[in-house]
């Protein structure tokens, strides 16, 4: 009997994602807003990919939550940042939800993904990420929402990274160099933008991965 062909093949060994970034769970996060300022201007739209690891250790994205979110009361909204973005507060087909119920419908996948993967905290990914998480902070602060799962200030930031790897720091322009392609017409979309960037980053950590793999077998 050949016993080497009978034995099992052995599984490839990573780091498990509880272990891999210092028990942080990366979520891509991007916001659609009403203006720059996160202390003034309203939360319109929001979503989150938490990330998974595929059976060879690999990041890939996970499912995405999103929601869009009816300016919180005493929040401003300026007139051009809804022509960027395209959003019609009155479209009946908006489904807006109030910033509180908004944060937990996108928190509550968050949650059970921190606890599948055995993390701590999640840690925002995202391009220009403190903007990101500056909104976020302030509608948590806002509707007194209590579970926050995210890090109130450390993040992961995709400008940073594939200025490094790509030497973009555009986002559209960053994808293109990364082989990935880009829909202008679906820019500015908290959805879009969210799976684009999580694209990016698992672009970026898997390749960094690899060679790092590569340095220690060769």
């Amino acid at each position: 009997m050949n016993q080497t062909a009978d034995r099992p093949a052995t599984a490839p060994v990573f780091t498990p994602m509880a272990q891999r970034f210092r028990g942080f769970l990366p979520v891509v996060v991007d916001v659609e807003t009403g203006g720059f300022d996160w202390n003034r201007h309203a939360l319109l739209e929001i979503a989150a990919i938490p990330l998974d690891m595929d059976e060879n250790g690999l990041l890939r994205p996970g499912q995405t939550s999103c929601a869009h979110v009816v300016p919180a009361e005493g929040t401003e909204i300026d007139p051009k940042s809804l022509e960027v973005t395209g959003i019609v507060l009155d479209h009946p087909f908006r489904l807006a939800k109030p910033e509180r119920e908004a944060l937990e419908h996108v928190f509550a996948p968050v949650r059970a993904a921190l606890k599948k993967h055995g993390c701590q905290r999640a840690i925002l990914v995202g391009h220009n990420a403190h903007f990101d998480l500056n909104f976020l902070n302030a509608a948590v602060a806002r509707s007194g929402h209590k579970r926050n799962p995210f890090h109130p200030f450390s993040v992961f930031d995709t400008v940073t990274l594939a200025g490094v790897a790509y030497g973009q720091t555009v986002l559209a322009r960053a994808l293109q160099a990364a082989g990935f392609e880009w829909d202008a017409s679906q820019a500015h979309s908290a959805v879009y933008d969210t799976e684009q960037t999580a694209r990016l980053f698992c672009q970026i950590v898997n390749g960094f991965r690899s060679q790092e793999q590569g340095a220690r077998n060769g």
